[in-house]
Parts: C-alpha cells; sequence; structure tokens
C-alpha cells in the first residue's frame, strides 16, 4: 500500500509539476517484480469488465513497466496510473460525483500514456495483442 500511496502522490506532483525527487528516492531501490506480478492479477478481471477498447492502453502500460530498460520514475508514474485506474480508491469518488469521478482515472491514465508512448515498442503490442485475444476472443470465467 505504500508503494501504491507514493506512486500516486508522485504522479499528483508530476501533473501539478511540484518536485518528485523526494519521494522518487523513495522508489529506487523497490523490487517492482513482485509488484508487477500482484498487480497482474488485479488487471486480468477488471479490464475482461472494461473491455478491450479500455484495456488496451492499460495493458500497453502494464508491459513497458515489465520492460528492464523503464526508469524508476517511469515505473512509479505507469505503477500509479494503472493502480489508480483499476482499484476502488480514488480522490474523486465514482459514486459520489459519477463522471468527474470517472474522468479523473482517464486523466491520470492518458497523462502516463503520453509520456510513456514512444517505449512501446512492436513487441510490445504483440505481447498486448496476444492478451487481448486470450482475454476477449475465448469464453471466461473470472
Amino acid at each position: 500500500m505504500l508503494l501504491i500511496t507514493i506512486s500516486l502522490m508522485i504522479l499528483a506532483y508530476m501533473i501539478m509539476g511540484k518536485d518528485i525527487k523526494p519521494l522518487l528516492a523513495r522508489v529506487k531501490n523497490i523490487n517492482w517484480r513482485s509488484k508487477i506480478n500482484a498487480l497482474w492479477i488485479k488487471l486480468r478481471p477488471w479490464a475482461i469488465k472494461a473491455g478491450r477498447a479500455t484495456a488496451r492502453p492499460l495493458l500497453q502500460c502494464y508491459y513497458v513497466l515489465q520492460d528492464d530498460n523503464t526508469s524508476p520514475l517511469d515505473r512509479a508514474l505507469i505503477y500509479a496510473a494503472i493502480a489508480y485506474t483499476i482499484l476502488p480508491m480514488d480522490f474523486i469518488p465514482h459514486a459520489v460525483y459519477k463522471l468527474l469521478g470517472i474522468l479523473d482515472d482517464g486523466v491520470a491514465l492518458i497523462y502516463v500514456y503520453r509520456k510513456i508512448k514512444d517505449k512501446i515498442t512492436p513487441e510490445i503490442n504483440a505481447k498486448v495483442d496476444s492478451t487481448l485475444r486470450t482475454w476477449f476472443d475465448t469464453p471466461q470465467t473470472v
């Protein structure tokens, strides 16, 4: 939970243009592999409910997060965007603010996607396509 909090703070600070160096120092030595695997478990059921079009950018971000060449800053931003999108916690709750509550998830994901889109390689897109076929082109039990 601490990593989610720090990652969300980094994302919020980046969007607001604030200094992230003290926060970034706290995520430099994280064992991302275990965090990425834990995120995957929550991503699949959420994506199947949300649909193929919504799942695509999340999966692209996820596979960039997995890439060994991804910087700690990009990992924290991607982790925050995915977690914020798929987990029930929200700064602007959907149940109270309806459309506005959905838009804040989108803003977070779009911000991060624009920062990392140049890291989405043909290999990553092939993984995304394969995952989408597995999730959406076969009968599912979630």
